[in-house]
């Protein structure tokens, strides 16, 4: 499903890529990857899903991951970068989420974001592999893979 050029819809960020971008980490996305999302910031079409808020606060509650600030602060801040819109949770997308074609994993908030980039015709951006072998062998969902 993707397609030649990387800016000619929307990029969905996974909440790890976003995570990363936010904080700038260049170990863990590529210096591409970066310049992909800057890129499309400037022009207004990152987008953040409400998902990636509450998995955030659950991540750092349960210390998986570690913030430049507390949750809500970094939530709030990350979510008010230039160029970066965050997605309601809708109930299409509610219901999109448990209509996926083929067999999706089980993860609920994965399978919102998946919903979310196919209802807004993004592009997801993720490193999770469970969710890159889905999109190829479905081709149900056009996703970019944000280690390259």
């Amino acid at each position: 499903m993707p397609t030649s050029n990387a800016l000619d819809m929307p990029l969905l960020l996974d909440t790890h890529v976003w995570i990363w971008a936010a904080e700038q980490r260049e170990g863990e996305l590529s210096h591409g990857m970066l310049k992909l999302i800057d890129s499309a910031s400037q022009h207004n079409l990152v987008l953040i899903s409400a998902i990636s808020m509450w998995e955030v606060a659950m991540l750092a509650e349960r210390n998986r991951i570690a913030l430049s600030a507390e949750p809500l602060q970094w939530i709030e801040k990350a979510a008010n970068i230039p160029g970066v819109q965050v997605i309601e949770l809708t109930p299409r997308i509610a219901v999109g989420s448990t209509r996926l074609p083929g067999n999706p994993h089980a993860d609920p908030a994965d399978r919102i974001l998946m919903a979310t980039a196919r209802d807004t015709g993004a592009r997801l951006v993720t490193r999770d592999k469970r969710i890159l072998r889905y999109a190829e062998s479905t081709r149900a969902l056009a996703v970019l893979d944000a280690s390259k």
